[in-house]
């Protein structure tokens, strides 16, 4: 299976960042790639203080991104992975950041709203409040593909280990964390946490992240990565938009779990004694 990374630098123009976006799916296209993934807020990345934007720009899904980018995946009978795009919902002053997976006929196969909301604040420049503009979402979602079992997540949620173990359970052999990085966690956390993630479960991690500067401030990291179930990094980009593709082995998947069983070796029984106290 080959995986297409495409890397952004999403502005405050969604046409224009629409279009670069399907400039670099055609380039990994081209380049073979089964499946291309792109990264989270692909159509719009205006920051906190411009929250607004989020709202009235948000859309119902299935929507006209996801009907455009369903038309590129079908012309390309490829995967699309939409890292995530607003998705409206029933509150008026609150949106879902919702990923989408597109199969090769266009179709939906998945959608997925972010359930871990990045609400921090590190220092003066580095920080949201993510609660003030999105609803988090409540449902683990994989997808049964032509490849296997697929799981979806989104960049913050990354720092939350439950997530990724409940969907290796499930059978998911890849999963995605298309993400919005900021560089100050980003230069400290996300490799490790990435590996972590792909190590303790024994799947491969595709995250696709935005890069570089954006107006208000903030600067995202890059660094869009391919990693394998033993914690091997198979492709990492730099900090500018791009697309590169990689070839992935998915039966390596149960080789290593065959090496490293961890997953059937889990004592469930003895944990929830410890969650249930709440030490």
């Amino acid at each position: 299976m080959k995986i297409g990374l495409v890397q952004l630098n999403s502005q405050d123009n969604i046409a224009e960042n629409l279009d670069q976006a399907s400039s670099w799916i055609v380039q990994a296209a081209q380049q073979g790639a089964d499946l291309i993934a792109l990264p989270e807020v692909m159509h719009l990345r205006v920051g906190p203080v411009l929250a607004e934007r989020y709202l009235q720009t948000a859309e119902p899904i299935p929507g006209p991104i996801t009907q455009r980018f369903g038309q590129l995946a079908r012309q390309l009978s490829v995967h699309l992975l939409l890292g995530s795009i607003g998705e409206t919902s029933g509150d008026a002053r609150k949106i879902y950041n919702t990923s989408v997976l597109l199969g090769p006929q266009g179709q939906m196969i998945a959608r997925y709203r972010k359930v871990h909301l990045f609400d921090v604040r590190v220092d003066a420049q580095t920080g949201d409040r993510e609660s003030d503009r999105y609803l988090p979402g409540d449902e683990l979602v994989t997808a049964d593909t032509s490849f296997g079992k697929l799981g979806l997540s989104i960049c913050y949620d990354l720092r939350f280990p439950e997530l990724y173990r409940a969907m290796a359970i499930q059978g998911a052999r890849v999963v995605f964390v298309p993400a919005n990085f900021t560089h100050a966690t980003g230069t400290a956390h996300w490799m490790t946490l990435l590996r972590a993630r792909a190590i303790e479960n024994n799947l491969f991690i595709v995250a696709p992240a935005q890069c570089g500067d954006f107006p208000q401030g903030f600067q995202a990291f890059g660094h869009s990565v391919v990693i394998d179930p033993w914690g091997k990094v198979l492709c990492e980009m730099d900090d500018k938009p791009g697309a590169t593709v990689v070839e992935i082995d998915l039966s390596q998947v149960s080789r290593v779990r065959a090496m490293l069983p961890a997953l059937e070796q889990r004592r469930p029984d003895v944990y929830a004694k410890w969650i249930s106290t709440g030490v």
